[in-house]
């Protein structure tokens, strides 16, 4: 399984992927032993991490269509969702948890496109999100940073291996559960907070694909037009790699920041720090790329 270099890539070099099986393997591993020992709704967010796994191998082998993908992903949320109920999570809970399931599945695989970015992004999300979970929900996330720590060796610039959609997925997946499971055991109050870790990637990911629908592109196809890809080509990966890396820890330091604050401030820092975001988003995205000096992979 090699990824060859293109157009719509951010590598020059052929380099195989698929390595992000390691981390799919030991969230596996721990989803099997949390319901084993605290209940079977870990089973269920296992069979949910099996599908977008699964999905993710298949189109590593062999082009898998978008449409078969997208139902492999909508049914991982459905089970993500059964487990949190089965926990006797709030309904906002669990439906916010089928949601986002897709949604950062999804996010994780277009930024699978940067050497260490994906990789570096989920530790830091599921670090911070460790802080604020407990039990179960803290171990997970724990052993999701490790399995990161696990692979970045390899993924570091310049790349030996990439995630491969099985890696990205099963990424995008664990940070899914790891927000929902703090959705269903956080009060109301904080729960914009939960979101922070994962901004920076949300952000860029939501704002492309809307300047992409408003210019009439076909936004649903691959391309290389997300402000990480833009900025790789003027700064190189291991720039994009660490400024992402700053940023998300600011976003994670707010979060630690604002846990225990009333409901009033979280909103107001939130919705500041998105405002910020975005407006540095257009800002970057706006600024012409000069040349590219061939920095890459």
């Amino acid at each position: 399984m090699v990824d060859a270099p293109g157009e719509r890539r951010s590598h020059a070099v052929p380099t195989p992927r698929g390595g992000g099986i390691g981390i799919a393997l030991v969230a596996l591993c721990v989803c099997a032993w949390l319901g084993w020992r605290d209940g079977r709704q870990w089973w269920w967010i296992g069979a949910g991490l099996l599908l977008v796994a699964g999905a993710g191998w298949w189109d590593d082998h062999r082009p898998l269509p978008a449409w078969p993908r997208l139902l492999a992903h909508i049914a991982a949320g459905a089970c993500l969702a059964a487990g949190l109920h089965m926990q006797g999570a709030a309904m906002p809970a669990v439906v916010a948890a089928f949601l986002l399931v897709p949604v950062l599945v999804n996010v994780w695989n277009f930024i699978d496109g940067i050497d260490g970015m994906a990789a570096v992004q989920a530790l830091l999300g599921a670090l911070g999100l460790a802080c604020l979970l407990t039990g179960p929900g803290r171990m997970a996330a724990v052993a999701m940073a490790a399995a990161c720590v696990g692979f970045l060796p390899f993924n570091l610039p310049k790349a030996r291996i990439f995630l491969g959609d099985i890696g990205s997925g099963a990424l995008g997946y664990l940070l899914a559960t790891l927000i929902a499971v703090g959705l269903s055991s956080r009060s109301p109050g904080i729960w914009p907070l939960l979101l922070l870790p994962v901004a920076a990637c949300l952000v860029d990911s939501g704002l492309t694909l809307v300047w992409r629908a408003l210019r009439g592109e076909a936004w649903w196809r691959p391309h290389v037009q997300h402000l990480y890809q833009r900025l790789s080509r003027r700064l190189g990966h291991p720039a994009v790699t660490m400024l992402y890396a700053g940023w998300t820890a600011v976003a994670i330091g707010i979060m630690l920041l604002l846990a225990r604050a009333p409901a009033v401030p979280v909103w107001i820092a939130t919705t500041v720090f998105a405002s910020l975001s975005m407006g540095a988003w257009l800002r970057l995205h706006g600024a012409p790329e000069g040349r590219n000096e061939g920095i890459g992979r």
